[in-house]
């Protein structure tokens, strides 16, 4: 197939390239490097763009042929949604209805959109099922409600195919080391805690340890993207016009903030200094996946089960590149 991947130079995006070019796919990758990496990506694949110059965007879809739209082009951090609620209503919402019109115009109805466990807010009941209420509780996940729902509307109106992929929390690098993650700042557990092995900060700081869990400290769902990866390519593969595919994407398994840390002190060989701090707030206690439909909807089942093994391949892309793709 020909697969447009806007986003495709950010972290989730740059490992789905990687494994649709693998898998025989023909790639362009549009991406505007607000926070992706050209590096992440191959040269030739590669188109500078932003999805608002939607003129551009239906140039390129009509240009290669365009198949099937990946869209991983969206801001994903919970704070700064917080502190910059229309920085994520422009780019997560308006710049996303841009580029289905730009489909609309090109005729390509097929789409894999990225959303998100953030979708769900705060779930009263473990594991999370795709039957649980979507009640986001800040603007990152209602952004992506949005365009779930808008999905759902294009669909019904239009005749689109699409797959909403409900991440849990996006961990690991490709296991060959050289793609992997590097946002800056750094917001996610894993690479913060490595940094501390890499001598880059002193320690890592546990925001809470009073939290109703068995070592006091929050539990999240590891996924490795690499298998965030494999569910899209399952996912394009079975898109059908009119009808949408919502699934989460988990293990399955909750792994605590503690346990992440002796994770990686087994894996590097590092003290990795504690400190306690408060908790933060709208923090939920328990974030854990039931992925059972994605298995029955797709036939995918997660790889990395191990939250070790995610650790060492993340470990081996931040020694091998300690300064992310600036090195």
């Amino acid at each position: 197939m020909n697969v447009l991947v806007v986003g495709g130079a950010g972290y989730i995006g740059s490992h789905a390239v990687a494994r649709l070019i693998a898998e025989g796919h023909h790639v362009c990758v549009f991406d505007n490097l607000s926070r992706g990496h050209a590096a992440s990506v191959p040269v030739e694949t590669f188109i500078e763009g932003d999805l608002m110059d939607s003129a551009l965007v239906e140039k390129t879809l009509r240009a290669k042929k365009i198949d099937v739209v990946m869209h991983f082009a969206a801001f994903a951090e919970v704070g700064e949604s917080v502190r910059e609620p229309a920085a994520y209503y422009q780019n997560n919402v308006v710049a996303t209805l841009s580029l289905l019109e730009a489909m609309r115009r090109a005729d390509v109805k097929k789409f894999v959109f990225s959303s998100t466990t953030a979708t769900y807010g705060q779930p009263e009941k473990m594991p999370i099922a795709e039957t649980t209420p979507q009640n986001p509780i800040n603007p990152y996940g209602f952004t992506k409600l949005v365009i779930e729902r808008a999905l759902a509307d294009y669909a019904h109106a239009y005749g689109f195919g699409y797959a909403a992929l409900r991440y849990f929390n996006a961990a690991g690098a490709h296991p060959e080391g050289h793609i992997g993650e590097h946002h800056d700042p750094e917001s996610h557990l894993i690479p913060i805690v490595l940094q501390v092995a890499l001598g880059q900060r002193e320690s890592i700081t546990i925001f809470g340890d009073d939290y109703p869990t068995p070592d006091g400290t929050c539990i999240r769902d590891y996924i490795h993207v690499e298998d965030l990866a494999d569910a899209h390519l399952r996912a394009l593969e079975r898109l059908q016009p009119g009808k949408g595919i919502c699934v989460n994407l988990g293990t399955g398994k909750g792994v605590s903030v503690r346990e992440i840390v002796d994770a990686c002190r087994e894996v590097t060989g590092h003290p990795i200094p504690v400190v306690m701090g408060d908790r933060r707030p709208g923090d939920p206690a328990e974030l854990v996946a039931d992925a059972t439909l994605a298995g029955e909807v797709l036939g995918w089942k997660p790889r990395y089960t191990d939250v070790q093994e995610v650790v060492e391949t993340a470990w081996r892309w931040h020694q091998s590149h300690p300064r992310g793709y600036v090195s």
